[in-house]
């Protein structure tokens, strides 16, 4: 564990999130004077960095025991407003001062939140140009230019993509399924493997049902703009299962103004025909089947028990099946993989054209098995590169196709982005809106987390957004049995509605 000490008890989040961008694989602590600290080891282990916040400047400082030496930076300044301009000034205080210690830059700067291109949307909105926008991430934020362009392509383009959409009187839903045929390695999701949970899925989905009713109820008269059944793997329910979950969703709610009905099949290995048929049958629009990777040996490394023969297999199963918006999920950075895996991953998915390629870059997750296998291996077996990133974006753009959303998390491998691409017309809605929170998206199931989005005006003219989750129990077992709570919490949630 490597610790930081800071005068002042703020700012800890910028000051961690940084730091794990340049030192991603280290585990840190930081402590201030409020913190608590029980364990002596923690309280007697020399810290790596310091950061003295005083009355004129703060001081910044790096200690290198190796050598038995530190450097020290230092920002002059008598503002101690506690404003956000201050807080911001700081950021870039301690970016500029990292990337002088390890001679690195960061592709996204000092931007440390997930939404890139909500900020960039934002701006945008209130009348600002691109070359504006531009400068600000230049000069605030230290943004590299070619992640600049990417964040106002897609910005401008979701714009135009969510023109169609209710944001006042419509809304989104969204449908966690919480089982998998395997957990993989990298996952963090709500998730648990279907065969140890066959036997209860019935009452999964009773309750479940029961919860649709409920909100359908608040949220009756509002228009119904997307639907998006994720998880977990959905597909891993048997066909049967699959159709009484969406007769169901159709009984509630009214799917007459549906713009796109996604189900994430996912894992080749929980796709049959007789599931498909049963999805088209009930208006399915998209589908996603997800290999992460097309090299053999990562798939039984990371935990799913497929074949690169039965994803391609699986694809040809749903495009006979008549989809014509299929979505490819592909994780850069798995572990041992290089440029030329990658390379060969996007060679096969472009002899299959699907109609949509969302490219993670790996994200190392505290709840994912990733994170001690990593600790057994070493942090250098998992690695992304803007090379890596450049061949995806390459053969996006060989099968006709534009990114259209973008979104960050933390300690992703490379500090770079997610991004999705598609062909002209077969965007991923519904990932857009979970990412720019323009619309409520009301969501059901365990795990689930129901974002309530209000719009007011300002005295000065501006849109303020203010955002309000209701979040359900993760632990399926938990979730059937405190259905009602769940209930009553959403209903807590829009009862002035």
């Amino acid at each position: 564990m490597q610790i930081i000490k800071s005068s002042k008890a703020q700012y800890e989040y910028e000051i961690h999130a940084l730091v794990k961008s340049f030192y991603p694989a280290w585990d840190v602590k930081i402590l201030t004077p409020d913190s608590v600290i029980k364990d002596r080891k923690i309280l007697e282990t020399p810290p790596v960095m310091e950061l003295k916040f005083l009355d004129d400047h703060v001081e910044f400082i790096v200690h290198d025991g190796l050598h038995n030496k530190s450097n020290s930076y230092t920002w002059w300044n008598t503002d101690q407003t506690e404003s956000d301009e201050y807080k911001n000034a700081f950021g870039r205080f301690l970016y500029t001062s990292l990337q002088e210690e390890t001679g690195i830059s960061l592709p996204w700067g000092n931007l440390t939140g997930v939404r890139p291109t909500k900020l960039i949307m934002g701006m945008l909105e209130h009348g600002e140009s691109e070359q504006e926008i531009a400068a600000f991430l230049r000069e605030k934020h230290f943004v590299s230019e070619e992640k600049i362009d990417l964040g106002i392509e897609i910005a401008q383009r979701e714009r135009k993509i969510l023109s169609t959409l209710h944001y006042e009187d419509g809304y989104s839903l969204y449908v966690g399924i919480p089982f998998c045929p395997t957990t993989c390695l990298y996952c963090s999701f709500t998730s648990y493997p279907i065969g140890a949970w066959k036997e209860r899925v019935p009452d999964y989905l009773t309750a479940l049902e029961k919860e649709m009713e409920t909100a359908a109820q608040l949220y009756r008269g509002k228009i119904l703009d997307t639907v998006y059944i994720g998880g977990g793997t959905p597909t891993s329910l048997s066909a049967g299962e699959i159709d009484r979950l969406i007769t169901s969703l159709k009984k509630y709610f009214d799917f007459s103004t549906v713009q796109e009905f996604t189900v994430e099949a996912g894992r080749a290995d929980s796709i049959t025909d007789e599931k498909l048929k049963v999805m088209r049958r009930h208006g399915v629009t998209r589908i996603s089947v997800n290999p992460q990777t097309m090299k053999e040996s990562t798939l039984k490394l990371i935990g799913r028990q497929h074949t690169v023969r039965q994803v391609a297999d699986a694809f040809h199963m749903t495009r006979k099946a008549g989809f014509d918006n299929i979505n490819m999920d592909i994780i850069l950075g798995l572990p041992g993989e290089d440029k030329e895996d990658v390379r060969s991953t996007i060679e096969s998915i472009l002899v299959l054209a699907p109609e949509s390629l969302t490219v993670h870059s790996l994200a190392v997750k505290r709840a994912a098995g990733l994170g001690r296998w990593i600790e057994e291996h070493g942090i250098t077996a998992y690695n992304n590169t803007e090379e890596m990133m450049q061949i995806a974006a390459l053969g996006a753009d060989a099968m006709g196709m534009a990114p259209y959303y973008l979104y960050r998390q933390k300690n992703m491998s490379g500090n770079f982005e997610n991004v999705g691409y598609a062909v002209d017309g077969r965007y991923g809605i519904y990932n857009i809106l979970i990412m720019e929170e323009k619309q409520t998206i009301l969501a059901l199931g365990a795990g689930s987390i129901t974002k309530k989005v209000t719009r007011t005006t300002m005295a000065d003219g501006r849109e303020n957004i203010l955002i309000e989750r209701c979040e359900n129990v993760k632990e399926v077992a938990q979730y059937i049995e405190r259905i009602d709570e769940m209930i009553e919490r959403k209903r807590r949630l829009f009862e002035e509605m």
